[in-house]
């Protein structure tokens, strides 16, 4: 798996266990109106993935509303060493486990496709940051945009 694929895992892994109690219950009162209407678009798809597409459309409702600032806040509240995940790539990194050393940082740019000068790790490191977060966004994340720019 790609260390951006590892990220977006281990950020969306924490939330499953939390979100999931509460959609669950939202996805069952909806589940009848839900199933009416996929019914009713795809009548011939229904009865051949008609649970595969309840069991994927369950976590790709879960997957959207990922509140990656608060699982991330909940995780570094539960760290016993401060780091400053909101500013930095690396302690972002080292709170979810990840290998944040050079080399692993220098692979994540490349997936992202940074062009810039390599290096330059500080430079690197802030562009790295800024991405992951429009990333995350991009992939069902719900973070501030503070964190985008």
């Amino acid at each position: 798996m790609s260390i951006f694929g590892n990220i977006m895992s281990s950020i969306f892994g924490h939330a499953k266990a939390q979100p999931a109690q509460t959609p669950a219950a939202a996805p069952g009162a909806t589940s009848g109106p839900v199933s009416s209407s996929a019914s009713n678009k795809t009548p011939g798809v229904t009865p051949a993935s008609g649970s595969g597409a309840k069991t994927a459309a369950a976590p790709a409702a879960a997957q959207a509303q990922v509140d990656v600032a608060a699982v991330l806040t909940d995780l570094a509240s539960k760290n016993t060493e401060k780091l400053d995940w909101r500013n930095s790539i690396v302690d972002l990194m080292k709170l979810l486990k990840l290998d944040s050393g050079l080399s692993a940082r220098k692979e994540l740019a490349k997936e992202l496709n940074y062009t810039g000068d390599m290096n330059d790790s500080a430079r690197m490191n802030v562009w790295l940051h800024k991405q992951v977060m429009v990333k995350l966004a991009e992939n069902g994340g719900k973070v501030p945009d503070s964190l985008k720019v």
